[in-house]
């Protein structure tokens, strides 16, 4: 480890099989947490690469649980975090809008990291039981749509890094890892990104993949479609800027869609929303980032998306959906 980190301070890069295989030895052990650290500390300081972010990927793959729920048709939702605008939970509201559309989803999570309240924090504190017991996973989406995969359940070997996180508090390169490494594979997902240049590594990643996909980057610096401004949406065929007008809405301010202090408060927000009691603002950057999520899955038009959006939200069906999943969380 020593050599490798000697090596990227002098400004050098790592092959993607040194990625791979440093990150494996990360994970069962080999190393104490002054040399993770260190480690983790080189990719603050500077972007990563593509070799590196595929070799990192591919030794998260391999060591993971994998879960087969390709009968599904799935999609995920999720963002890289770290882009310090501390946000309410969009991503996981707009996965249940996007399960009450009927849309199948499985939603990959974790703890916030670098945020006050993560997927996780706000679904557990609202009794939603975390498992990777592939049955329970299954009547979850048959039932309700959706099911939420929390992410150390089936990524053990990070439990060696996880505690080194919690203590920096800062994003990693595990942040840009999270969205990339689902462990059923979905058929189709909507990412968003902190930065351009990551918008790009994601777009050549799953260029050779067969997945559908939407990359969302607000060029103001969210990684969602914030409706503070215009947001740049690169999928497989197209890239587009939209501002909120081109997708139906009025410009937001960004205390408008701010979170929660903390996971109780985040939980309030969530359910608030959940249940069509949510502000003007709220609601519509919900409906917008479901919106892409269900044109991304059917294929249809975004702004028919955010229209079949507005009726799951609107019908009560996204909620139904989630007490239907916190139901199975308590039998």
């Amino acid at each position: 480890m020593k050599d490798i980190i000697n090596k990227l301070i002098s400004h050098k890069t790592l092959s993607k099989n040194e990625a791979k295989s440093i990150l494996i030895n990360i994970s069962s052990g080999k190393f104490n947490n002054s040399l993770i650290s260190s480690f983790l500390t080189v990719f603050m300081m500077r972007n990563i690469t593509l070799e590196e972010l595929q070799g990192f990927k591919e030794a998260l793959l391999e060591l993971c649980i994998r879960i087969d729920l390709s009968n599904y048709s799935t999609i995920d939702l999720c963002g890289t975090g770290g882009d310090n605008k501390d946000t309410f939970n969009i991503s996981t509201l707009s996965a249940f809008i996007t399960s009450g559309a009927g849309v199948k989803v499985t939603k990959h999570g974790n703890y916030g990291v670098s945020s006050t309240c993560g997927s996780s924090n706000v679904l557990e504190n609202l009794g939603i039981k975390f498992s990777n017991d592939v049955e329970f996973l299954k009547t979850c989406i048959e039932k309700s749509g959706i099911c939420v995969l929390h992410a150390p359940l089936f990524h053990p070997a990070m439990k060696h890094v996880a505690p080194i996180r919690r203590e920096l508090g800062l994003k990693t390169f595990f942040n840009i890892l999270g969205p990339l490494v689902n462990p059923s594979f979905p058929k189709n997902q909507i990412v968003g990104v902190f930065n351009l240049e990551l918008a790009r590594l994601y777009s050549y990643l799953f260029q050779k993949t067969k997945k559908n996909y939407s990359i969302i980057f607000s060029l103001d610096g969210y990684d969602e479609i914030s409706l503070t401004g215009s947001t740049k949406i690169i999928s497989r065929k197209e890239e587009n800027i939209y501002s909120p007008e081109n997708l139906g809405f009025k410009t937001l301010t960004q205390k408008s869609i701010s979170g929660g202090k903390t996971i109780e408060e985040s939980a309030k927000i969530f359910m608030n929303v959940l249940s069509n009691n949510g502000t003007s603002s709220q609601n519509n950057v919900v409906i917008a980032n479901s919106g892409l999520a269900i044109s991304t899955a059917l294929g249809i038009s975004i702004n028919e998306g955010i229209e079949r959006a507005k009726e799951s939200l609107i019908s009560r069906k996204a909620l139904e959906s989630f007490n239907t999943l916190k139901k199975i969380s308590g039998s």
